[in-house]
């Protein structure tokens, strides 16, 4: 194992699950509406379907598996010390369920009230969420490149929160707030100073401890996340005023920082130490693939104006960089560290008397094989309905498929867990 995990600051393994258990949910809720709308869920950004499926992604499917991930990571991988993390997920996480259902349901029945609600139910679960993650990475004696780019991420966050209960409150209230500048603001927060920004900071982790990779090149673990945030930075001035020219420079700068990280993972990988490759690497192949593909395509976009002013050219960023690249890496994730953790977990209560499964027994690989063949395939059709809408309906049904079968395979990984946890306690009742 690692040297640098504190296994012993492992928080309760309810803590993570229940983020994890519940986020495939919100995808199979995000493909079920596409299959219900159709076509023209899929004609533009803006229209009230579209929002609330996106948010199902980002603040349900997404908001949810990370917000789990960094209260077992930081403890563990980070060394710091969460307060009471028990009961911080059994308020953080009701509430952000809560939010993303009255969201989803403001956008699509446009009642003011409730997107007033929403922004309540972020604010309180998110502000309990960063002061309790934030005390524990800033009160931590670990340095490094992860550790900075944690901090960044968290920092991201907020800004998200903010511009994010800004809208929602606007959007309740009236007002002559620019809604447009605001959203663009909002979405590169949540998608690069948040996701991206925490993606890579695990990634620097996770990537050379499970995938037996060379270490990330120290000049791309340290520049990545302060360039980003730079690029971040100035993007948000543009609430002063700004040219297109700016606009796009920035843009393609901020992607182009992205595609660097992108490629270096995949180089990567390309000399890790053990030859056979698993259903997990792919995934996380698929999504820098999928960050590559989005960098090429704002370029594609910015040389053809024509193509650009389709309003359908946003939906089909919006399908690369949530399915291609953050469903892609979450659920290959998943599939390591909800194992690993079962079977840490397991070790500790069985001690030298009782050997757990393997990592391998707790979800076979021809079942995330097979979710990853769904995965691709919806991915594909998602992509294909952008500019073919008579697929739209399919390509609901698949990414709803595609989310149960990911939630499936994590419950058989559950099952695994409560089956051999009743054979310790048997087995220690005998003696």
């Amino acid at each position: 194992m690692h040297p640098n995990l504190s296994f012993e600051q492992a928080p309760p393994l309810s803590v993570p699950f229940r983020f994890f258990l519940t986020a495939p949910l919100f995808g199979v809720a995000a493909g079920l509406l596409l299959f219900v709308q159709g076509g023209a869920m899929l004609g533009s950004r803006w229209m009230p379907g579209t929002l609330a499926g996106t948010h199902l992604l980002v603040a349900g499917f997404m908001l949810q598996t990370m917000c789990g991930a960094l209260l077992q990571f930081v403890p563990v991988a980070a060394g710091g010390n969460i307060w009471r993390p028990r009961l911080v997920a059994g308020v953080v996480h009701p509430l952000l369920v809560a939010a993303v259902l009255l969201l989803a349901t403001a956008f699509l029945t446009e009642h003011t009230m409730l997107f007033l609600a929403a922004a309540h139910s972020f604010a309180l679960a998110l502000g309990i969420y960063l002061l309790v993650v934030a005390r524990a990475l800033w009160r931590t004696p670990a340095c490094g490149a992860t550790i900075i780019t944690l901090r960044i991420a968290l920092a991201g966050l907020l800004v998200t929160l903010i511009f994010g209960v800004a809208l929602a409150s606007g959007l309740a209230r009236g007002g002559n707030l620019p809604f447009l500048i605001l959203t663009d603001i909002h979405a590169a927060w949540g998608l690069g100073g948040w996701a991206l920004m925490l993606l890579a900071g695990v990634a620097y982790f996770v990537v050379p401890m499970f995938q037996l990779t060379p270490a990330y090149p120290a000049w791309l673990a340290r520049g990545f996340p302060w360039l980003l945030l730079v690029v971040l930075l100035l993007w948000t001035t543009q609430l002063f005023g700004f040219s297109d020219n700016a606009r796009i420079a920035l843009l393609l700068s901020g992607l182009g920082l992205a595609g660097v990280f992108a490629a270096e993972t995949l180089h990567l990988q390309s000399r890790r130490r053990r030859k056979v490759s698993d259903s997990t690497l792919w995934f996380f192949r698929t999504a820098m693939i999928s960050l590559l593909a989005l960098l090429l395509s704002v370029a594609l976009f910015v040389m053809l104006p024509t193509l650009s002013s389709d309003p359908r050219s946003a939906v089909w960023l919006g399908m690369l960089v949530l399915v291609g690249v953050f469903v892609s890496a979450i659920s290959g994730m998943l599939y390591k560290i909800v194992p690993f953790l079962i079977w840490l977990h397991l070790q500790r209560l069985g001690g030298l008397n009782t050997l757990p499964p393997t990592m391998n027994q707790m979800i076979a690989e021809r079942t995330m094989r097979r979710q990853y063949f769904v995965h691709l395939g919806a991915l594909a059709l998602l992509l294909a309905a952008v500019w073919l809408p008579a697929l739209a309906r399919l390509a609901g049904l698949a990414l709803a498929l595609d989310c149960a079968l990911l939630g499936l395979n994590l419950i058989v990984a559950v099952r695994v867990y409560l089956g051999f946890k009743d054979r310790i306690h048997a087995a220690a009742g005998d003696r």
